[in-house]
């Protein structure tokens, strides 16, 4: 049998990373890149798909039965100019897709939600990622992982000076950040690629959320099950 997988956010940070790790892997012979804009990645197995703006889940209509979609799309407040734009990228937009894979029988869904994620949350960003996880949550996937890192260390197209201070910082202080502090350390976006692509291939039915400090061991199942 074809087993496909579909990737929102191929173009951001951990996406780019999960795409090259889905394209090598040999659990998949198709991979759909979907997005507002091509990656600019050619494989033989890569199909991109630059979606309609206005019904991004159309777009994948058909596409999604016994699929598995990894979702890793997301902005900031800054970026997106306020909290309502925010929160149609970080909340909509990714329930929009999960609605459809459930009405499909998508086989299992993977998203990138946020460490600290909680709907009764005070922090606006960790509430709309907290109100996502409950949404989900109710579709009836049959296979949902919520993956929750940590601040994410790697390179961005985009330049964001702050993280890039608070990332260097991080990194030097996380090995102390041990116990209960260890959720807290910094997390490579290939670390977390790597533990969403196990999880998907590995976790078992149901709802499973992957915190972040359990990545480094979920993401070394790729190696033990090769």
């Amino acid at each position: 049998m074809t087993r496909t997988a579909v990737i929102a956010g191929a173009t951001g940070l951990v996406g780019g990373e999960l795409l090259k790790r889905l394209l090598e892997s040999g659990a998949y012979d198709e991979v759909i890149a979907a997005g507002r804009r091509s990656t600019g990645a050619a494989h033989p197995k890569l199909q991109q798909l630059v979606w309609d703006q206005e019904q991004p889940e159309a777009s994948l209509a058909g596409r999604l039965k016994g699929a598995d979609l990894f979702i890793a799309t997301g902005t900031t407040i800054r970026k997106a100019g306020s909290q309502a734009a925010f929160r149609e990228v970080d909340y909509e937009l990714p329930l929009r897709l999960a609605r459809q894979a459930a009405a499909e029988g998508a086989a299992a869904l993977v998203i990138v939600s946020s460490i600290g994620a909680s709907a009764s949350s005070g922090a606006f960003y960790l509430r709309v990622k907290g109100e996502l996880e409950q949404e989900l949550g109710k579709l009836g996937l049959r296979k949902l992982v919520l993956v929750r890192p940590s601040q994410i260390l790697g390179e961005r197209a985009e330049k964001r000076p702050l993280e890039h201070v608070a990332g260097a910082v991080g990194k030097a202080f996380g090995p102390l950040m041990r116990g209960p502090l260890a959720r807290y350390r910094p997390i490579e976006a290939g670390v977390i690629a790597s533990a969403m692509l196990a999880a998907a291939l590995h976790a078992p039915d149901g709802r499973t959320v992957l915190e972040s400090e359990a990545l480094p061991a979920e993401a070394r199942k790729l190696k033990q099950r090769s």
